[in-house]
């Protein structure tokens, strides 16, 4: 006598589709920033600070189309319709931002948004997003900060290429404050720089010595470079409360000011390694405060890894 045997067919799991991730901080403006006596001269050095991007990009095998949450992110949408365009036959697929870095202020809140983007959608493609790769595709877009580096870099932010990779520093804070309005980063690299041959030059002099304090962790040295950098750029686009700011590093012996050249902000730098952090920072805070009615607080970021060739040379890769 043969015994029937059940088979239970249970359904197949459903394939999720290919997600990516992908991440990006923002800057606190620059420690400087301005035009080199050499052709395509303009550049910026990064100031890393604790805010960051990150976008999802995950796959949708019935669309040949990309959409973006929340809407407005325009850029990033073209990046990742440029990007799936390139990778042949592949779907279309839901971009989302999701970003603390406050928008039209010199954050550098644009350039995360896109190097989040190009990482999470070549993620989701297995396309490799080397730094060469990203800045090839963002120039097609808008000048460009350096957030794609784990370092302090000079950068060449108009033609969106390193310059060199000049380290890490301590940490710091920045006590912030905005000026209001936003700015258009296409719209002000469009303007005509005001800066005298003279300029030019004293500009080469401060990246070497910035590159110099870099190299040797001189925190009050940086934020002398800073603070000179800030009041050349009064020419370009002033800031009221520029004065106002250095008397308040002064009053609570703060490092120097540090400023969103192309932006609304400015901010007091100050040593958390100081003993006296503490009391500067709640200092610092209140009369930004009673200054503009607005304060906020960042930390600038410490690469471990921060590679820095001294030579003016862009590190390895």
């Amino acid at each position: 006598m043969k015994l029937s045997q059940e088979v239970v067919l249970r359904p197949r799991p459903m394939r999720q589709a290919p997600t990516g991730v992908g991440t990006a901080f923002g800057t606190f403006g620059e420690l400087l920033q301005g035009v080199l006596p050499e052709e395509d001269g303009d550049f910026l050095v990064t100031l890393p600070v604790a805010r960051w991007t990150r976008a999802t990009f995950r796959q949708d095998p019935g669309s040949m189309d990309v959409a973006v949450r929340p809407s407005h992110k325009r850029k990033a949408l073209q990046l990742a319709r440029m990007i799936t365009d390139e990778a042949l036959q592949s779907p279309g697929g839901l971009l989302t931002v999701n970003s603390v870095i406050p928008e039209g202020k010199g954050l550098a809140s644009s350039s995360a948004d896109l190097v989040a983007t190009a990482r999470a959608v070549g993620q989701a493609l297995n396309i490799a997003m080397p730094a060469s790769r990203i800045e090839r595709l963002l120039a097609r877009i808008e000048p460009t900060d350096g957030v794609l580096y784990p370092a302090i870099v000079a950068f060449h932010h108009r033609t969106v290429r390193l310059r060199a990779v000049l380290g890490s520093l301590p940490a710091m804070a920045v006590v912030g404050i905005d000026e209001g309005g936003a700015v258009d980063t296409v719209d002000f690299n469009r303007i005509p720089k005001p800066f005298t041959a003279a300029d030019r030059h004293e500009y080469v002099r401060l990246l070497d010595r910035l590159a110099d304090a870099i190299r040797s962790r001189d925190l009050a040295e940086v934020g002398t470079v800073a603070t000179r950098s800030a009041l050349m750029n009064q020419a370009l686009r002033h800031k009221w409360s520029l004065e106002p700011m250095r008397e308040i590093c002064r009053e609570v012996g703060g490092l120097g000011v540090a400023v969103g050249h192309s932006g609304t902000t400015l901010g007091v730098l100050l040593d958390t390694g100081d003993p006296a952090y503490t009391h500067r920072v709640t200092a610092a805070a209140q009369a930004c405060s009673e200054l503009a009615g607005n304060v906020a607080v960042y930390r600038t970021l410490s690469f471990r890894n921060a590679l820095c060739t001294g030579s003016g040379l862009p590190a390895p890769a």
